[in-house]
């Protein structure tokens, strides 16, 4: 009689790879909107309530910052129930054991510390013109959870549209591990001091490029501008260990990583030259998010390859 283990797990279908796309792609535009919150200094728009907004569900007569903030709590609210309802779909879609419940298992997890971080951000002030260390704390610690979160959905979408998963990794495929871990780690640094960099740039604009760079190392200047140096050191540092690993793998998906990560590094420089406007800040986040999904996919199938042949494909 034939194991249960021995079947192979019937893949998911495409209607669930798409719809888990679908709620990626709509991650992104919360993230994106969560920008436009910052750089409108729209963050108080709701007062200091939450989740209501000025203490009622929908508000009456607002002004535009509070248009801003109330799109993006209702846009997040849309997302939970879309994340939940992948996570249903999935666990009724897959098989017990299968890696992508554990995926989507903490997509949720990430979407209640975020939906948490933010009620903290709001409740305790850290938001419109605060400059305060523990805003600088905050906000962090939320956009860190948030790529947390986008990571977390994108490996599901990831796992989803590859089929069922497959035999773990042999001997010679751990040597690409800790470069994977390594390249995870120091990118999630520079999403967190990325996001130090933009509240400063918002906080504090600069009339020239050359007063921005003498602001950097002003010991008058605030201590948000002081720091903006750390985010392009860590992308420094970053891109270093993003090339140690796509240069030891051999695939379609890696080659895809390098070259966003190429189009970030641009982004980045013409942000700084243009002084950060709004709408250059939004495109730069943008493909962040895509080159974090990207690297997040490449990084777990060199954890957890798919399978021997997915295996021979990336390694050299």
């Amino acid at each position: 009689m034939t194991s249960t283990s021995a079947v192979p797990a019937k893949p998911p279908s495409r209607a669930l790879g798409v719809f888990a796309w679908t709620v990626v792609g709509y991650n992104i535009l919360v993230i994106l909107w969560g920008a436009v919150v910052r750089t409108t200094g729209s963050g108080a728009g709701c007062g200091a309530a939450w989740p209501l907004c000025n203490g009622d569900f929908f508000p009456h007569h607002p002004r535009l910052a509070t248009i801003i903030e109330f799109a993006h709590r209702s846009m997040s609210g849309v997302c939970t129930f879309l994340v939940l309802a992948l996570a249903v779909w999935t666990f009724k879609a897959t098989r017990r054991g299968d890696r992508t419940r554990r995926a989507v298992m903490a997509s949720v997890f990430f979407l209640v510390t975020e939906a948490l971080l933010g009620a903290a951000l709001v409740l305790g002030g850290y938001v419109e013109h605060n400059t305060s260390t523990a805003r600088v704390v905050m906000q962090s610690i939320h956009f860190t959870n948030t790529l947390m979160l986008l990571g977390a959905i994108g490996l599901t979408a990831w796992w989803l549209s590859s089929g069922a998963p497959g035999k773990r990794a042999t001997r010679s495929d751990k040597t690409l591990i800790w470069p994977a871990w390594t390249a995870l780690a120091a990118t999630l640094v520079v999403g967190a001091t990325g996001a130090v960099a933009a509240l400063a740039d918002t906080l504090f604009p600069s009339p020239s490029l050359q007063a921005a760079l003498a602001a950097d190392f002003a010991a008058s200047a605030p201590l948000l501008v002081r720091m903006r140096w750390v985010h392009p050191a860590a992308a420094a540092v970053s891109l270093c260990c993003v090339l140690w690993l796509v240069m030891r793998v051999r695939s379609t998906l890696g080659r895809v990583v390098a070259g966003l990560l190429g189009l970030q590094l641009f982004l980045g420089l013409v942000d700084v030259v243009l002084l950060a406007p709004t709408w250059m800040q939004i495109l730069h986040l943008l493909v962040a998010d895509l080159y974090w999904i990207a690297l997040v996919a490449l990084a777990a199938e060199l954890i957890w390859p798919e399978s021997n042949r997915m295996q021979a494909t990336l390694c050299q």
